[in-house]
């Protein structure tokens, strides 16, 4: 008998519902996707889910149990050419399966070519993504589709599919194979059936004996790339959380979500921009030093690059959350913004105008302006806001010592004016 030469994870790959490991939410007893293919109705949709999970298996066997033809295109290679051809060929045939993998790669184009066939049931579309469609496919399309949500596999699952491939797969069980330790295997895998078994499979041809452990796993491994896609939906989740934990003051948090990013090769600009941001947006005058260890991190990390640059990264992340937090600076322009739109073009005080000629003196500009600086202090009250919303407090400083200091010092000056 000819030796497979599949990889396991391809050998291992259910045909029929009821061999499907996970997703059980879609897939059980009663559940919307079982229902579907138990009625013959199987409505087009999206398949949303990470990497490994199952989505390009529930499309085969949804062909598989409903007996429908099936098509497969993949976005990555596939043109609008291909979609017009495996359309034409829909035509010809009741109830074509179209199943397009990586469907967020097709541009809009590609997309509307697919549009019409799904509209008018010429195919029944089944497109797999691992991004958030509501970003990567078009409205249009979308909203013709049934959006099915697959989680990870649990490591119940991974074990579960481990023990189907000894117990099944003919090469492994010729093997006396014993598994000493999973715990490689689930935290290298990801919840990625794929991944798992190819990690199994490499081990065990790399170890004779079949003995598997963690210490064999992650050798063959050697380093797990993180699961991060630096243009997906992933990316936005890392840095939303790498930010709240600045923000949140939690350095530890912070800098593991650092890690996250390095790890998963994003652009070192990227991460000392936000940084930057943060800076101002959540610490401001807390602690003004921030902003200009951010800014020095930013030239910093951009002449070095990685993997040096990684320290600078983290002395600034750590220094940043462990700062004290101000968002005021934040505020008062979101106000003075607000403030503008809700007025419009006001007029600028005449006493404050440029009068670079002897027409606008004339006119009145700069008439009535005091020079701070010929004043004890180099203070004098005078209006700069527009009549219409003088008197009109946009900066409230924070309650921290720094600016606790600074409302001390404005309250002396303008206290009967805006209140501090």
């Amino acid at each position: 008998m000819l030796k497979d030469n599949r990889p396991l994870a391809e050998r291992m790959r259910p045909h029929q519902l009821q061999d499907l490991i996970g997703q059980a939410h879609l897939l059980g007893a009663q559940a919307p996707l079982s229902t579907a293919i138990e009625s013959g109705h199987i409505p087009s949709m999206i398949l949303w889910g990470p990497p490994g999970v199952g989505k390009t298996t529930i499309a085969n066997i949804i062909a598989n149990e409903a007996h429908r033809p099936f098509y497969t295109l993949s976005a990555i290679s596939a043109g609008v050419k291909d979609v017009r051809e495996v359309i034409a060929k829909a035509g010809k045939q009741s109830g074509t399966i179209l199943f397009i993998d990586e469907i967020h790669r097709f541009n809009k184009s590609q997309q509307d070519a697919l549009l019409g066939a799904v509209e008018k049931g010429t195919v029944t579309l089944i497109g797999a993504t691992t991004e958030n469609p509501s970003f990567e496919v078009n409205s249009a399309l979308l909203s013709r589709c049934q959006v099915y949500i697959l989680n990870p596999l649990s490591e119940d699952d991974l074990k579960s599919i481990i023990s189907r491939a000894l117990t099944r797969d003919v090469d492994l069980k010729e093997k006396a194979v014993d598994v000493q330790e999973y715990g490689a295997m689930m935290n290298l895998s990801g919840g990625d059936a794929r991944r798992l078994l190819n990690l199994l499979e490499l081990t065990l041809d790399t170890y004779e004996d079949g003995v598997i452990t963690d210490e064999r796993v992650v050798a063959v491994a050697q380093r797990r790339v993180a699961l991060y896609d630096k243009k997906g939906e992933q990316h936005y989740d890392i840095i939303s959380a790498f930010i709240k934990s600045v923000r949140g003051s939690d350095p530890n948090a912070a800098v593991y979500w650092l890690a996250r990013m390095i790890e998963g090769g994003e652009d070192v600009k990227f991460i000392a921009r936000r940084l930057v941001i943060l800076a101002s947006e959540d610490i401001g005058n807390a602690n003004p030093t921030a902003l200009v260890l951010a800014t020095n991190c930013f030239q910093a990390v951009n002449m070095i690059g990685y993997p040096e640059a990684e320290i600078i990264l983290s002395q600034c992340t750590t220094y940043l959350a462990s700062s004290p937090k101000s968002n005021a600076s934040y505020l008062a322009i979101k106000k003075a913004k607000r403030l503008v739109r809700d007025h419009g073009d006001l007029p600028v005080p005449l006493s404050i105008r440029n009068a670079p000629t002897q027409l606008m003196r004339q006119q009145g500009y700069a008439q009535g302006y005091q020079y701070a600086h010929d004043h004890p202090g180099n203070f004098v009250a005078h209006e700069f806001l527009p009549q219409e919303v003088s008197n009109t407090m946009l900066y409230d400083p924070g309650d921290n010592p720094r600016e606790n200091e600074l409302r001390k010092q404005l309250r002396a000056l303008w206290q009967e004016k805006y209140g501090y």
